[in-house]
C-alpha cells in the first residue's frame, strides 16, 4: 500500500528556508515523485519532480529556489526552500507523478513576517 508522511514545515519569515522531508511506503525507485501545494483557496499544484534517474523539474515560480531530490534507498524526497516568499505559504504533500489516490496529510508552510 501507497502512503506518503510529510514534515519539516513551519512558519518562517521572507527570505527564509525550510528542508521538507517525504517518507514513502510501497514501490517507490521506480516512479516520478513530485512535490505538491495548495494555498488557501486554490487548487493544488505542481511545484518540483524528479524521476526515478534524478532528472528534475520546477514550476517557474519556484525554479531558482527549490531544490528537490530524492533517496531512493530510504524511500525518501526532499525539497529544499530557499528564498521563501509569502507566496510560497500552502500546505505541501508528496506523491508520485502523476499523483496516486493516496495524499498523505501534508505539512503547513506559513511565509510571514
Amino acid at each position: 500500500q501507497v502512503q506518503f508522511v510529510e514534515s519539516g514545515g513551519g512558519l518562517v519569515q521572507p527570505g527564509g528556508f525550510l528542508r521538507l522531508s517525504c517518507a514513502a511506503s510501497g514501490t517507490f525507485n521506480i516512479f516520478t515523485m513530485g512535490w505538491y501545494r495548495q494555498a488557501p483557496g486554490k487548487q493544488r499544484e505542481l511545484v518540483a519532480s524528479i524521476t526515478s534517474g534524478g532528472v528534475t523539474n520546477y514550476a517557474d515560480s519556484v525554479k531558482g529556489r527549490f531544490t528537490i531530490s530524492r533517496d531512493n534507498a530510504k524511500k525518501a524526497v526532499y525539497l529544499q526552500m530557499n528564498n521563501l516568499k509569502p507566496e510560497d505559504t500552502a500546505d505541501y504533500y508528496c506523491n508520485r507523478r502523476p499523483a496516486v489516490p493516496s495524499w498523505g496529510q501534508g505539512t503547513q508552510v506559513t511565509v510571514s513576517s
